[in-house]
């Protein structure tokens, strides 16, 4: 695959908790070089690199992040002051405990919900399959599907793995024909990054494919 076509699959990514507008900027100045699918920043970001890209690309931002157990009503208020700010696309975090207490009409709830803010504007559902059995991960696909979410997500990259060719392989196998795949987390080379897109994800949420390309 050619390196530009993997580059419109990627969520050109930085969300750690030190980001300074500097180097938000620089991932935005790469992100619409190379072009990328989208740049994913933290919340308190979104309206600044919204008039700094001023539209020649998608911003992503992420909700309830990392840990998810926020309140439905605290993502919700969240994910409505991003799409203000000008956010195009939301990566929102699933309650796993939620998940442990088989709450399963909670999680579906959540998300319908917030896709509802989300209106025609992409929401991904990062469910951190690195914390899921096998089992949960299905339940999870499911339930994304009925939900009516753009995109099941592997992991927010913050927790003690990340994606896995073999949970993208399973996605593939239970998420209806409507949800897309973005793989995230770990995802440290070119080959990898094609590997997945081979196996059907749709999008890579990384910060390092970039880096790979310019060296």
């Amino acid at each position: 695959m050619e390196i530009k076509e993997m580059l419109k699959h990627v969520d050109h990514t930085l969300l750690t908790q030190t980001a300074t507008w500097e180097e938000i900027r620089r991932i935005c100045d790469d992100a619409m070089h190379y072009g990328t699918a989208s740049v994913c920043i933290p919340p308190s970001y979104v309206k600044q690199v919204k008039e700094y890209v001023q539209n020649k690309m998608a911003v992503c931002t992420v909700i309830g992040f990392p840990n998810g157990y926020m309140t439905t009503k605290a993502k919700e208020f969240e994910t409505k002051d991003a799409l203000e700010n000008g956010a195009d696309e939301i990566d929102m975090v699933i309650n796993l405990g939620w998940v442990k207490d088989k709450k399963y009409d909670c999680i579906e709830k959540e998300i319908r919900i917030l896709k509802n803010a989300c209106g025609e504007k992409i929401l991904k559902v990062i469910i951190e399959t690195c914390l899921l059995n096998e089992e949960e991960k299905i339940k999870m696909c499911e339930i994304v599907t009925r939900a009516g979410a753009d995109y099941i997500k592997t992991s927010t990259g913050f927790s003690k793995a990340g994606a896995t060719f073999e949970d993208i392989d399973l996605f593939s196998k239970n998420i209806g024909p409507d949800v897309k795949m973005k793989a995230a987390g770990g995802i440290s080379s070119l080959d990898d990054a094609e590997r997945f897109l081979k196996l059907g994800a749709d999008r890579l949420g990384t910060s390092r494919i970039i880096k790979l390309v310019k060296m």
